[in-house]
């Protein structure tokens, strides 16, 4: 038997990240720091670690930022080619608006990723549980659902008893199942054609159910692995705080033991404290006695002594004062907190505002 050809991936990247704001105000949330590297390098190593050698990045806000920090994809043995998407197209545009740039073998796996999900699942299992089809069927998409305790916020996706998805069904207080949608699919090559182009389409809310009710099949493949979206300043904070410390595996980055990232680069004071699954980017300055705790310091952020952060997100160049505590609070870039101001929890101070 002849070797299956190598799956290939598009990483839908286009969202304005509006609930980060303000990390998101100067660029994509995509490329915010999770862990001590850009978010997509978790995706991307993962997408490698499957096999996978062409990735297409779908891009819309902010496309000009991915090249320089991603490059061409060789530091993962992949090549990563960029697509614009001029206007927002909705999830299941996003994704035909890349057709082009993938392969025409109309039998040919796609992996899509959803570019604010961060997952331990086993993605190698169900690339090869969607080649195996279905009693001699060839599967047309695979759907990575996870099991939640409590599905009434979310859409539920029912399968019977060989995995194929009966019904995409919205929200409600008494959900059919507690199967929800992981966003990760993928998509039989020829499939992504059907996709009307240039049109705005939710593939959540019109391309699957319309492809359950043509009697395309449609799977799931459930894992309740490590799955978190990071969507907001909380989930951002709270992934971070999983890679550093392990909870969620990455092989774009490894674990550490000292309970903390901190880049060679940044001074911190011998008396500060930084732990908690904190993260220190380049250039950060941490001054006598502060404490840091399960925190993101983004790149020439400064905390003056004896400040507490505590699962916070400190933007770039961003300024903490002397005896300042923040708890939860998201600073955007340059922004500045006067010594011993206390932010409520949950605070987000806008791009170079000043709190006095």
């Amino acid at each position: 038997m002849s070797e299956l050809p190598a799956p290939e991936a598009v990483i839908v990247a286009g969202g304005f990240g509006t609930r980060l704001l303000p990390l998101t105000a100067r660029r994509p949330k995509h490329l915010l720091d999770v862990g001590g590297v850009p978010f997509l390098e978790h995706q991307i190593a993962r997408l490698a670690e499957a096999g996978v050698e062409h990735v297409v990045l779908a891009t819309s806000y902010q496309a000009d930022m991915f090249a320089p920090v991603l490059g061409d994809g060789s530091r993962w043995g992949v090549r990563l080619d960029y697509v614009l998407e001029e206007e927002p197209l909705g999830t299941g545009g996003a994704i035909r608006n890349v057709a082009d740039a993938l392969t025409d073998d109309p039998n040919g796996a796609v992996i899509i990723l959803n570019g604010d999900v961060l997952s331990g699942h086993d993605l190698i299992g169900q690339l090869a549980d969607f080649r195996a089809g279905r009693s001699g069927r060839r599967v047309d998409v695979s759907l990575h659902l996870v099991e939640v305790e409590d599905a009434r916020a979310f859409g539920c996706v029912p399968t019977d008893e060989q995995g194929r998805v009966l019904d995409f069904v919205e929200k409600s207080e008494n959900p059919v199942t507690n199967q929800i949608n992981a966003g990760c699919y993928i998509f039989r090559r020829d499939v992504i054609d059907t996709i009307p182009a240039a049109q705005v389409v939710s593939v959540e809310r019109e391309t699957f159910p319309g492809l359950v009710a043509e009697g395309h099949l449609v799977v799931g493949f459930v894992d309740s692995a490590y799955w978190r979206d990071v969507g907001t300043p909380a989930a951002l904070v709270a992934a971070s705080q999983d890679v550093v410390l392990g909870a969620a595996p990455t092989p774009a980055v490894e674990a550490v033991s000292t309970g903390a990232r901190v880049h060679s680069s940044a001074e911190v004071a011998a008396t500060a404290t930084v732990g908690g699954g904190s993260v220190v980017m380049a250039d950060v300055v941490i001054d006598d006695s502060a404490e840091v705790s399960g925190s993101v310091l983004m790149t020439g952020a400064r905390i003056g002594a004896g400040a507490r952060v505590t699962d916070s997100v400190v933007g770039p160049d961003a300024v903490v004062g002397e005896k300042a505590v923040l708890v939860e609070a998201t600073l955007g870039d340059e922004a500045s907190i006067g010594a011993a101001v206390s932010l409520p929890v949950g605070e987000r101070v806008d791009c170079g505002d000043i709190r006095s």
